[in-house]
């Protein structure tokens, strides 16, 4: 940040967001952001697009790490890096090859706000201020001016409102929903040992609303899971303020890839062009 100038959070945004998701929250954000992908699958049009790929529910763990890793470059760099620039115009080009309307676009981008300020609310270590609810709302906003989406509200509660509303107009079953959601479940409980993966199965349910569970046909998980799950997190937290802060950043693009042993190329990330 220019050190002659007070911190505005939409001049500073990108240097703001880098602080807060690799030093500040970074556990807390990669959780938050994939509560924001299952967010995006209850929507019936971005869970038949995504189940109509075939990536997901073929390749979801190569699936997962590209979208980590196109959306870790933009934080860890800034979208005027030119790693974030090369970053954003592959995410634009994979999104090219379909017709994909633009509230569909607003709400996408609404998730990757929100997602992780309600996380903090409830799980976080402390919560995010307004001051950087606000830079977190214009790092994610103009990120979608690069993606050319239109109606990009000006406001945070705006664009909540808007985001709200998509749902209540757009959630509903489907079994491409069901399908692209199970498919990730399933990549999550496979970092576990089999002997746990039932429960964080059930775990996973725990932390889906009753919409979102009511989208992909889920069972809701027993209330004491809920209960547990809720209160492991929120101990997690507790223990947090009283650890030191962390002083390195955590760099999600450095961490090792099965899918890419030999490290990766930003302009590779993705699935290959339709044959």
């Amino acid at each position: 940040m220019n050190s002659h100038l007070a911190p505005d959070p939409r001049r500073d945004c990108q240097e703001i967001v880098r602080h807060l998701a690799t030093l500040v929250f970074p556990w807390d954000t990669t959780r938050s952001l994939e509560l924001a992908l299952f967010r995006t699958f209850a929507s019936a049009r971005i869970g038949g697009l995504l189940h109509a790929t075939g990536e997901f529910e073929k390749r979801t763990g190569k699936r997962y790490d590209d979208t980590d890793l196109i959306i870790s470059e933009i934080i860890e760099n800034g979208f005027d890096s030119p790693r974030g620039a090369s970053a954003i115009a592959r995410m634009n080009a994979l999104h090219g090859r379909f017709r994909i309307a633009n509230e569909d676009f607003l709400y996408v981008l609404s998730t990757f706000v929100f997602e992780p300020i309600r996380w903090n609310r409830r799980f976080g270590w402390r919560r995010m201020t307004e001051f950087e609810q606000q830079a977190w709302f214009w790092f994610w906003r103009n990120l979608g001016e690069r993606m050319s989406i239109r109606d990009l509200p000006d406001h945070l509660g705006d664009f909540e409102r808007a985001s709200r509303a998509y749902e209540a107009a757009n959630f509903g079953f489907s079994s491409a929903n069901q399908q692209v959601a199970l498919a990730t479940r399933e990549l999550f409980a496979g970092w576990f040992p089999g002997v746990f993966r039932p429960l964080v199965r059930s775990s996973i349910h725990a932390l889906l609303d009753p919409p979102l569970l009511s989208a992909f046909g889920l069972q809701p998980a027993p209330r004491w899971l809920v209960w547990t799950a809720e209160h492991a997190l929120r101990l997690r937290a507790r223990v947090l303020r009283w650890l030191p802060r962390r002083r390195r950043p955590k760099l999600r693009t450095q961490i090792p890839r099965a899918d890419y042993p030999q490290g990766y190329r930003i302009e590779s990330l993705g699935p290959p062009p339709p044959g």
